[in-house]
């Protein structure tokens, strides 16, 4: 009898537990339908999204491809060519530099280590947070441009018409000429420089520079910084007349008299603007900048015992030669003038390349504004 009990208990134990895993299995088998589902759901879902991306990509590409072609194909303002392209560029600051002038501006850069200059940025398209980490570069490429070229409205031209010269004439060459692509004249095609310059420092949306050739109100397109594993190419050929620098530099740099109690007289008016710290290294600058003949080649090679004499009615071939970075004496002697950081030096060169500064006055032609004056100050607190 017991037995027969314990029968009918295990079987409906057993039967307990067949319908329990079968309800489990269903169970397991509903969610896993579910979850089935609910993937595939969000698997289109996914799909969706992704081809919705993809789609608004290619149409963001479409879009720029679109804009750009019609900003290339947009004529020229004052064009005569229509087929000229465009490109939406524009400056991105602009150097306030040591030299007033094109004339005495280096030919190259780092010659005169002690030209000094402010890189101020437009805020509105360069934030400062652009720059940080540059002051970690000891140099820095600047692509500028050619502002003061006397030709650029020949740029506007139909080329037919605007009579570029494939050649020019090289100061290294006495004035021989040579293909424009393989110098670095500023009269081209398109007028942009290329520099390097020391970084000194950087100060908000302002960048310290030295060892400059560049004149002041330059408008800058871009600055790269300076990398010396990939930018100085060991082994590099250049041509033999690149390194004539004899034919650039002078005998001898020397001061009149004169020369000390007239800077300290200009000193009074000038310091508080001055991007230098004395009048002593002042004076190491011009020293600096006329060690290389700043002439042109017309006024190097107009003969000395032969000088135009201005006022005296010898009107002559020359004349077209001279500019206003020389005027002449009595005598006949002419007399250049470098403009620095304000101040007007006059000097002369003999035939043999020795130079003389005479004296220096505040040049008239020259005027800051408080904005670089506090840009001055800048530097002043940086030498100190």
């Amino acid at each position: 009898m017991s037995s027969t009990r314990y029968s009918i208990l295990a079987l409906a134990l057993a039967t307990l537990f067949s319908a329990s895993s079968a309800i489990s299995f269903y169970i397991w088998k509903k969610n896993l339908i579910e979850w089935d589902s609910k993937m595939k759901e969000l698997q289109k879902s996914l799909n969706s999204a992704l081809e919705k991306c993809a789609a608004e990509r290619q149409g963001r590409i479409r879009a720029q491809q679109a804009l750009r072609k019609a900003v290339v194909a947009q004529p020229q303002a004052k064009s005569e060519n229509l087929d000229i392209p465009s490109y939406p560029m524009a400056p991105i600051g602009i150097v306030q530099s040591c030299f007033s002038t094109r004339n005495g501006t280096p030919r190259q850069p780092l010659l005169v280590p002690l030209a000094r200059a402010c890189l101020v940025f437009d805020s509105t398209r360069v934030p400062p947070a652009s720059l940080e980490g540059l002051e970690e570069y000891s140099h820095c490429w600047i692509i500028y441009v050619f502002h003061l070229n006397t030709d650029l409205e020949k740029l506007w031209k139909h080329p037919s018409k605007s009579k570029f010269k494939a050649k020019v004439r090289v100061p290294r060459l006495k004035g021989g000429r040579m293909g424009v692509f393989a110098t670095r004249s500023p009269h081209r095609p398109c007028p942009i420089g290329l520099t390097v310059a020391k970084v000194e420092a950087v100060q908000g949306n302002m960048l310290l520079l030295s060892g400059v050739d560049l004149v002041d109100g330059t408008p800058v397109l871009d600055i790269k910084p300076y990398l010396p594993y990939c930018d100085s190419i060991e082994g590099a050929v250049v041509p033999n007349w690149v390194m004539l620098d004899s034919m650039l530099s002078v005998a001898s740099v020397g001061f009149s008299n004169d020369f000390s109690s007239s800077l300290l007289d200009c000193w009074k008016s000038m310091e508080k603007k001055s991007l230098y710290s004395s009048p002593d290294e002042l004076k190491s600058l011009v020293k600096q900048t006329l060690s290389w003949d700043i002439r042109s080649v017309s006024q190097r090679n107009r003969p000395y015992n032969n000088l135009l004499k201005i006022g005296s009615g010898d009107a002559s071939d020359n004349a077209s030669d001279l500019d206003d970075s020389q005027d002449g004496e009595a005598s006949g002697e002419l007399i250049y003038h470098l403009i620095l950081d304000g101040m007007d030096f006059s000097y002369k060169i003999d035939g043999n390349g020795n130079v003389m500064v005479k004296e220096v006055h505040i040049s008239s032609a020259i005027s800051f504004g408080n904005e670089k004056r506090c840009n001055f100050l800048m530097w002043k607190d940086k030498l100190k």
